[in-house]
């Protein structure tokens, strides 16, 4: 089917290919992208804007003996066609098939795992400096952009790399738009000059022959002071400062040209950046003109572009969030949304529309976004802090020791809570329950239902100290009738009786709770189902109760049971001698690959079959004992 790509296994092949022929192989990649995301959806305007570096760097560096490091992995599909996985990638993210990110146990061409972003540069820096100490040669690229550069760690990377002198080349996607094209004859001609032969000989001659004095610090910050006046716009004196050789910017979409300054910068000293302007969704219309939209467009039409949008059977998570976030500014001042990067993604668009003065989008800062939404509370606003659960991981310091040990009304969001899907290992949001259970004063509230979570974020509304985390699903809700009923303030801490039985009792947390009761009605009578809709504080006096009337317990949580509502429940039986056994339902002590979110459910038994299985198994014990 394609001239060019159909006979690439590995770089090795890609090599082989004369330059001049890399448009085409590019057009190639690019359209074999776009139709196996038609049919099985996943990041393709990212990916789309990337092929050319991609192609590039592969074809200037040996991969895999030099390590490629990807920043935030929806970028990496061309890397994955490339790398032996072209006929794999039609399976991409479905259960059995290919991880949507680089896995380190998928490819020796994923020199590095990722999902979450930011990690790039730290993590090439630590591959430069193994080089280094074994003194391999091998040189280690880190592939950052996409909005990966606001996060914290990426700084931190860059600011020890720039004092290294490791063997690192940081090739920086930019596709914000914000960011104007360089052109004219000082730019190419200032290009060719810093990515050239002789220039680079003879300024690591000169500067070795001054060795460290003063006055090689003073020429050197004469000649970084020139180079900036002339790339001021394009970002090249931030880079510069940090002790990191910059060049360009770059058309990031020219792959003859890329790999001509590819070479060029192959075989310089030091952590250098080769600055590429791209644009997200590149060569695929549809995804040029709308790059939100087609981040993840879901299944689409080719040649139309037209996208089959999944009709819901009930109101999304997300959507409900959105809506009662702006009920609740509309008629309360004090209310602030926050989100690092995930507006869409959280159900904020609406909310940032009509409150654009009271919505901060901090970019894919989980760090700041907690303690920016800290000092907004302490200043006595009301900050509501929305991102995915898998992300809010990284920013428990900030929830701990800016938030909780301060008492500050932080409220935060955490949609994606539980298991995601396709997604896989990297964004499964199972370990926010047992990581925060840990902070003194914090509340966990874990909606069933529509309902329940407007009432928690009103119930949240009305606390007066934190931080206060209401998490829930990715996806629909259980299609009840949110809309028309009154908000309600929830008593904090008291669970809630479904049903009551005889021989075993349900304690369930979050949407598990509808599967559990659905699994109860079974055994006619002989189970009980409680939903403890607040994880911390627990309901200990219902607790106690269930302990005192039953003679089994099983927890069903969507999350890790090590640590979660299972371990929870067993410390505090533990704590007021009550022996009760104990069953927990929820996450293993692993990480959930790659599969639907009913899929994933049902290999952990949380769903309804699988919680009646397990009931049974408990009920003919019991009946032997």
């Amino acid at each position: 089917m394609y001239k060019y790509l159909d006979s690439i296994n590995s770089p090795a092949d890609l090599r082989k290919l004369d330059v001049s022929v890399l448009p085409e192989l590019c057009a190639e990649l690019r359209d074999y992208i776009v139709r196996c995301c038609a049919d099985n959806p996943g990041h393709l305007a990212s990916s789309l804007g990337t092929v050319e570096m991609i192609v590039a760097v592969h074809y200037v560096f040996d991969t895999p003996e030099d390590n490629l490091v990807f920043d935030v992995g929806h970028q990496a599909y061309a890397h994955k066609i490339l790398t032996g996985r072209r006929e794999a990638f039609a399976s991409m993210r479905r259960e059995g098939g290919i991880s949507g990110f680089p896995s380190r146990g998928e490819s020796i061409y994923d020199a590095f795992g990722v999902g979450h972003s930011s990690t790039s540069v730290s993590a090439a820096l630590g591959f430069a400096e193994a080089a280094r100490i074994k003194g391999s040669g091998v040189a280690s690229i880190a592939f950052i952009g996409d909005g990966a550069l606001t996060g914290g760690l990426a700084f931190e990377g860059l600011n020890n790399a720039g004092v290294s002198g490791a063997n690192l080349v940081i090739v920086l996607n930019d596709n914000n738009q914000s960011v104007d094209r360089s052109t004219g004859a000082v730019h190419n001609n200032l290009l060719r000059l810093t990515t050239s032969a002789p220039y680079n000989t003879l300024k690591n001659t000169v500067w070795s022959v001054m060795g460290d004095t003063r006055f090689r610090h003073f020429i050197m910050r004469v000649s970084r002071g020139f180079k900036s006046w002339i790339v001021r716009d394009s970002g090249g004196d931030f880079f510069e400062s940090l002790g990191l050789r910059y060049f360009g910017p770059v058309d990031g979409s020219d792959v003859i040209g890329l790999v001509r300054t590819l070479r060029r910068i192959r075989d310089l000293k030091g952590p250098r950046v080769l600055h590429c302007i791209t644009k997200k969704g590149f060569g695929y219309r549809p995804a040029e003109n709308d790059p939100t939209v087609w981040h993840y467009p879901g299944r689409f039409d080719v040649q139309t572009g037209g996208r089959k949008v999944r009709h819901y059977d009930a109101d999304r998570y997300q959507d409900v969030f959105g809506q009662v976030l702006c009920d609740m500014a509309s008629s309360d001042g004090r209310v602030v949304g926050i989100t690092p990067a995930m507006a869409t993604g959280s159900g904020m668009t609406d909310f940032a529309a009509r409150f654009p003065d009271r919505f901060f989008d901090v970019g894919i800062e989980e760090e700041h976004a907690v303690t920016f939404s800290a000092g907004l509370a302490a200043a006595g606003l009301k900050p509501f802090c929305a991102g995915y659960a898998t992300f809010a991981e990284r920013a428990y310091d900030q929830v701990l020791h800016d938030v909780a040990l301060q008492g500050l009304p932080v409220v935060l969001c955490l949609d994606r809570a539980g298991l995601v899907g396709e997604d896989g290992a990297t964004h499964n949001g199972v370990f926010d329950i047992a990581a925060f259970r840990s902070v003194p004063g914090t509340v966990i509230a874990c909606p069933r239902n529509e309902i329940e979570l407007k009432n928690m974020l009103y119930t949240a509304l009305g606390c007066d100290s934190g931080p206060f985390i209401i998490r829930y699903p990715r996806g629909c809700g259980e299609g009840v009738d949110w809309r028309r009923s009154e908000p309600e303030a929830l008593p904090v801490g008291k669970a809630e009786t479904l049903l009551e039985g005889s021989d075993v009792a349900i304690v369930a947390t979050g949407h598990p709770v509808n599967r559990a009761l659905e699994a109860a009605l079974q055994f006619a009578g002989r189970v009980g189902v409680y939903d403890f809709r607040f994880v911390k504080p627990l309901d200990g006096e219902l607790l106690c109760a269930i302990a005192g009337r039953y003679r089994y317990i099983l927890t069903v949580e969507d999350g890790v049971v090590k640590g979660g509502l299972f371990g929870a429940v067993c410390e505090f039986l533990q704590d007021k001698g009550l022996a009760v056994p104990c069953r927990g339902l929820g996450v293993g002590d692993d990480f959930v690959r790659h599969a639907s979110q009913s899929a994933q459910r049902a290999a952990g038994g949380l769903d309804t079959a699988g919680i009646s299985a397990a009931l049974s198994d408990i009920l003919v014990g019991l009946e032997s004992d």
